[in-house]
């Protein structure tokens, strides 16, 4: 089976997996390790039609010279290894799709990366006029009468507080929530809601990358949720506070700003003072190495043609030096005439 055809149907499976892993229980318990398979699983299906475009070329490729003397093998068993039904129209399909796939990442990516870090910056600009920087909390507080709590990621990053949430909380419930401002910015969360933002907007049609993007944006908040807990004195504080923080649509379901932007506020509340079940390191480091091998497996299946080809001792040789039967051994039909 062609190389190209398998790495689709690998990209294809990775698709159909999407749901299950949406409907999972267990990114809840270990959200770093969600968001890594989150990731590893959309750039994994990426890489499969990327490459799956790329392999189809190498049947019309000269390679011969240039990757048959890279890998030591004969060029004319790699082409035929990779050779696929279709010749040149089906290469020239799979470099098209190639590098409309790789071309619309990297634009909406890009894109993304840049409007925000335009944005941090505008937001900073308004914030060193309107804000109060707090050296006691190592923070900045903007005088406003809704309470919020969020953070400014990226070079120079800050914690900004409205006077209205400093005044509602309470001690341990603010070294909570700015304890959990800061396990945004150090676990640069924003760089990872780019990527999944990105992908939503640069492919809208496939299921997978708008699940991607949803989960993403809750599993981070429940990552910077147990970074918070770890640092307050247990989950309490954090839980009050984003009570107080959310409005009445927030409580029952809908969105919050800020503190509780990353989904609902009642799922994370009944998490937090739920029963702790964390998955053991050992199931983390199995489950983050699969992840990894998500990763990895487009590469193989992409390589492997050519790799096998480097086991071919010979290259078989061209139809007109082929000895004649009825000519000497090792004649060519021209020598053996005189």
């Amino acid at each position: 089976m062609s190389s190209a055809a398998l790495l689709l149907g690998y990209g294809l499976s990775l698709a159909l997996a999407a749901p299950a892993l949406a409907r999972a229980g267990w990114p809840e318990r270990a959200p770093r390790l969600g968001i890594w398979a989150w990731q590893a699983l959309t750039a994994s299906m990426l890489l499969s039609v990327v490459l799956a475009g790329l392999v189809v070329t190498v049947s019309t490729a000269p390679v011969s010279g240039g990757l048959g003397d890279l890998l030591q093998a004969c060029g004319l068993m790699i082409r035929a290894h990779y050779e696929a039904p279709g010749g040149p129209a089906v290469a020239a399909a799979g470099s098209v799709l190639a590098l409309a796939v790789a071309g619309r990442t990297g634009w909406c990516l890009t894109g993304s990366l840049l409007g925000a870090r335009r944005e941090r910056r505008a937001h900073a600009r308004v914030l060193a006029l309107v804000g109060t920087a707090d050296p006691v909390l190592g923070v900045t507080v903007v005088e406003d009468a809704r309470p919020a709590v969020y953070c400014l990621p990226g070079l120079g990053h800050r914690i900004v507080l409205t006077s209205a949430a400093l005044a509602a909380l309470e001690p341990k419930a603010l070294t909570a929530v700015i304890a959990h401002e800061r396990a945004h910015i150090r676990g640069r969360h924003h760089l990872v809601l780019a990527y999944a933002g990105a992908l939503e907007r640069a492919f809208p049609f496939p299921a997978i990358f708008r699940a991607a993007a949803v989960q993403t944006r809750r599993l981070v908040e429940m990552a910077a949720d147990d970074e918070a807990t770890a640092c307050a004195d247990g989950p309490l504080p954090l839980a009050g506070a984003l009570l107080e923080l959310a409005g009445p649509a927030d409580r029952g379901g809908g969105s919050a700003a800020s503190l509780a932007a990353g989904g609902d506020v009642a799922p994370r509340i009944r998490r937090l003072l739920g029963p702790r079940r964390p998955l053991r390191r050992a199931v983390t480091w199995i489950g983050a190495m699969a992840a990894g091998g998500v990763l990895v497996l487009p590469f193989v299946l992409a390589a492997h043609p050519a790799v096998a080809a480097t086991s071919v001792n010979a290259c078989p040789l061209p139809y007109s030096q082929v000895p004649s039967p009825s000519t000497p051994c090792g004649l060519t039909a021209a020598s053996a005439t005189w």
